[in-house]
Order: structure tokens, then sequence, then C-alpha cells
């Protein structure tokens, strides 16, 4: 028995979409001196998990990661998706913002997007995008940390969807569903 991709505005279960904070982090998109592709594509790419998203701008650091990140999770979203600040200049400092809130890491889920994004950009290995879960039960939030680029924001994307279902069901303490 296989399951059907959700259609857009609908997930897995057929329930309300689920709702994503996009954190694009960009010094040059929050001075308007660029535009944002990034988070609007990724929350684009997101309906078609049943996935409903704003997108908010801020700049590269640390301190404006960690409040948008924050301040996402005070809002009741259940995933947050930041896009940049994972490469390896010094104003890139995602992963710095976001660890610290963690509650649990899912490294896999991090090590996977590096990996699908290596099949065609080998730099996609210097992406130091970490994955977790802030809080617990009810109020966990999903973390997910994508490269900038569009290319990266599609092979995040492309691993986390199929997951998203099945890991906020995991978050909320429902049964596993063993797969055949």
């Amino acid at each position: 028995m296989g399951s059907a991709t959700p259609h857009a505005g609908e997930n897995q279960a057929g329930a309300a979409p689920f709702r994503a904070r996009v954190i694009t982090v960009s010094d040059r998109c929050s001075r308007k001196e660029a535009e944002d592709v990034s988070g609007p594509l990724a929350a684009d790419l997101l309906t078609e998990f049943g996935v409903t998203s704003d997108v908010v701008v801020v700049p590269d650091g640390a301190e404006s990661v960690r409040e948008a990140i924050g301040a996402a999770a005070r809002d009741g979203v259940q995933i947050v998706f930041t896009t940049g600040g994972t490469g390896l200049s010094p104003r890139d400092q995602t992963p710095e913002a976001t660890e610290p809130l963690l509650t649990m890491r899912i490294d896999g889920l991090a090590e996977a997007i590096r990996r699908r994004g290596s099949a065609h950009v080998p730099a996609a290995v210097l992406s130091r995008g970490m994955a977790g879960v802030i809080g617990t039960g009810d109020s966990a939030v999903l973390v997910v940390n994508a490269p900038g680029s569009p290319g990266g924001v599609r092979d995040a994307v492309a691993v986390l969807g199929p997951l998203v279902s099945h890991v906020l069901e995991q978050l909320a303490g429902q049964d596993h569903q063993h797969q055949a």
C-alpha cells in the first residue's frame, strides 16, 4: 500500500496544512539590495507537501537568526525552514544560532540534504546546515537549515517534504507507521 503525495494545501492525512515560517538569512536581501528568491521558492515548494508558509527576511548573524527562529516558535508554527547563512564566510552563522535552541538534533536529515546536493554540486558538502527540534510534544517545532541558493532550497525540500507528516506525527507522540 503506497502513500499518495498530498495535494497542494493539504498534508498526507488530508488534514489542514502544516504551518511553517521560512526565514531567509541574507544581508543583501534584508537591505533590499537583492531580491529574495530562495525564501519564496521554499514556501512554494513546501506547499506540495501540505505546508503553508510565510516568509521573513533577516540579516546574517547569529542574533538576528536566533530571534527569528524564536519568534516563529512562539507564533506556533510547526516548521522553521531557514535558507542562507550556512556557508563558511564570517557572517554565515545560521548553524550557530540554531544549535543552542535545539532540544534534539536530527543529523541524518541534515546529512541527507548535503548528500543530495553534492550529487550535482560538490561544494554542497561545505554547507553547515543543521536539522533538529525545539521543544517537545504538541509545541515541538522542526527546524531545518538550508543553503541560500535556489538549488540548495530545492534539495532541502526534496529531502524534507516526503518526511514532514511522519516527523510531525512522531513529535506529537503518535505511533510509528511501519512501512512494508
